[in-house]
């Protein structure tokens, strides 16, 4: 495919609506639109969004912008149901049997894990309901039979591995003098890696490793740990490590707020972030931003959740308007260092 760069218990929340307009005309299978569909007005579409986990920051964060961005495309408040998957995949699976039996035009799904999502598709698919896939992205073999068949499915996210990219470009940036602590000529680092079945979390974890051995850096992995994205288990994790006396001079962390985990645990002992210990994350979340400020924390890579749940909302309006989307949409992640934190932070702020 192209692309740039690139245990029952479900909680739903209700969003809010404006109207909004489309071209009068007929739907992708030849059939006449709807006197709804061509006055513009979609306020009677129901859209379903299932989320993994709703503690998981970012993606509350996105969640919240996501119901603002449906809003303005015209989606009405009484049909915008979000539910929790509480990491569960089939409990996941079956919010979407649920919402697809309540008649929804539209799923948007960021998926529990990259396995389940082949399922989710099915049973879309075989409800002729659109899908649109966001921030986790599915298997490279579901999202070619999304191509192969034409079918109404899309991915709107980044390519992982430009953030794992990043990660490595930070840290080299610092220069091998200054993140050398020890001065053997080898970076030991630590990689807590969020979910081992999750793409993303797999293309990060290789390409911020590989793009520092590429630009001549000799490292050594001391650990890799899981953290399941979790600031409590980051902190246990490098807690651990100190206690052991591990000697350490980079921490990866798949997202941020295990990288707030780790700096938690350094805030316990005599090691300090961005001078002993240099740690990455990614997300760009604002506790993550002022750190880098304040000099603690080395880097993150920006995922601009709020332009991402415009593109979604977009991308819903065309579907449930009978318009396709590409299969798949892309962004870009922004690498963060404290030559422009304050930038972002105000941005998100706003």
């Amino acid at each position: 495919m192209k692309r740039s760069l690139v245990s029952l218990l479900a909680v739903f929340v209700l969003s809010a609506t404006v109207l909004a307009g489309c071209d009068k005309g007929y739907d992708q299978n030849g059939v006449e639109r709807s006197d709804t569909e061509e006055s513009g007005n979609i306020a009677d579409k129901k859209v379903g969004v299932c989320i993994y986990q709703f503690s998981d920051l970012f993606m509350s964060l996105y969640r919240e912008e996501l119901g603002k961005a449906l809003v303005d495309s015209g989606f009405s408040k009484d049909n915008i149901m979000f539910f929790d998957g509480f990491n569960d995949p089939d409990l996941q699976i079956s919010q979407v049997r649920r919402m697809i039996d309540e008649g929804v035009d539209v799923l948007i799904v960021n998926p529990v894990s990259s396995a389940s999502a082949e399922a989710i598709t099915d049973i879309a698919v075989e409800a002729d309901v659109p899908l649109i896939y966001i921030n986790r992205e599915p298997a490279a073999t579901d999202e070619a039979r999304w191509e192969e068949n034409e079918w109404d499915v899309t991915y709107i996210g980044c390519d992982a591995r430009q953030s794992g990219m990043y990660q490595g470009e930070i840290i080299s940036d610092l220069g091998m003098s200054i993140v050398d602590t020890n001065g053997d000529g080898v970076i030991q680092y630590m990689m807590i890696e969020g979910d081992p079945e999750n793409i993303d979390s797999q293309f990060r974890t290789k390409y911020s490793v590989e793009m520092l051995s590429d630009a001549g850096f000799k490292m050594e992995c001391v650990s890799d740990e899981i953290g399941y994205f979790h600031r409590d288990t980051a902190n246990q994790i490098m807690g651990k490590a100190l206690a052991e006396g591990s000697h350490l001079e980079v921490v990866f962390c798949n997202n941020d707020a295990m990288a707030l985990g780790v700096m938690d645990a350094l805030g316990n002992s005599d090691k300090k972030a961005g001078k002993d210990i240099f740690i990455v994350g990614v997300d760009g979340l604002e506790e993550a931003l002022q750190r880098i400020i304040d000099g603690g924390l080395a880097g993150t890579v920006f995922n601009d959740y709020a332009q991402q749940a415009i593109s979604t909302a977009e991308a819903a309006k065309k579907f449930v308007s009978g318009e396709s989307n590409d299969h798949y949409i892309a962004c870009r992640y922004i690498k963060v260092t404290a030559e422009n934190a304050d930038k972002i932070l105000e941005e998100i702020k706003e």
